[in-house]
């Protein structure tokens, strides 16, 4: 069941690429340079090594995380609409787990540095939350604006779908499903232009 979500979330993810590529999207980092970025890399053969990595360091992981990164890949859909010039603020979809995009660093060491991180942060606050597995930058990183903590599933979850923490928590599909209901953008946004570019988006994209 998590492998089927995860093959028609790979498929939306294709068709936005296309769809927003059609109507001259570019796709950039998230800073003052707007280095052009390459916005869906498929999983790659070492994927399913990293999920034996998650599951031996932090424990059980949802299996709808599992389908994602042996089967999808990265997906970074931060960028700048001809008709849409601050898109970035309407929070685009981004899912980085493998790190195909810095094949030059360490996922694993990233993710193991991030874990130590909140283990000093619960020595201090035994208050704090199960630790947050990075996913994406938040809304205002992805718009190079000084923001909040990064995008993540909580870990360990050894249950079906898991729990995707942004600005709020909800199961990591139904946020997924979120974004492709919005074109891969899922904020509120105004203005009329905006309504329509992420309409033509979304039409036809398939239901997780």
């Amino acid at each position: 069941m998590c492998d089927q979500m995860a093959l028609r979330a790979r498929s939306n993810i294709e068709v936005l690429v296309e769809r927003l590529t059609s109507q001259g999207f570019r796709f950039h980092s998230n800073d003052g340079l707007r280095v052009p970025v390459v916005p869906f890399r498929p999983a790659t053969p070492a994927a399913p090594r990293l999920v034996s990595w998650l599951e031996a360091e932090f424990g059980p992981i949802p299996l709808a995380l599992s389908s994602w990164i042996r089967l999808v890949g990265d997906v970074w859909l931060v960028g700048t609409h001809p008709e849409w010039s601050e898109s970035s603020y309407a929070d685009p979809l981004v899912i980085e787990l493998e790190g195909t995009r810095f094949p030059q660093e360490s996922m694993a060491g990233f993710f193991a540095a991030e874990y130590e991180a909140w283990e000093e942060e619960v020595s201090d606050d035994p208050q704090v939350g199960s630790f947050v597995l990075p996913a994406a930058p938040d809304r205002l990183h992805k718009a190079n604006v000084s923001g909040g903590d990064s995008y993540g599933l909580r870990l360990p979850d050894g249950g079906i779908d898991g729990i995707f923490v942004t600005e709020a928590e909800m199961p990591f599909v139904s946020y997924l499903n979120m974004a492709f209901e919005s074109g891969g953008f899922p904020a509120e946004t105004a203005g009329g232009g905006r309504a329509r570019v992420r309409k033509s988006l979304a039409e036809g994209l398939l239901a997780l």
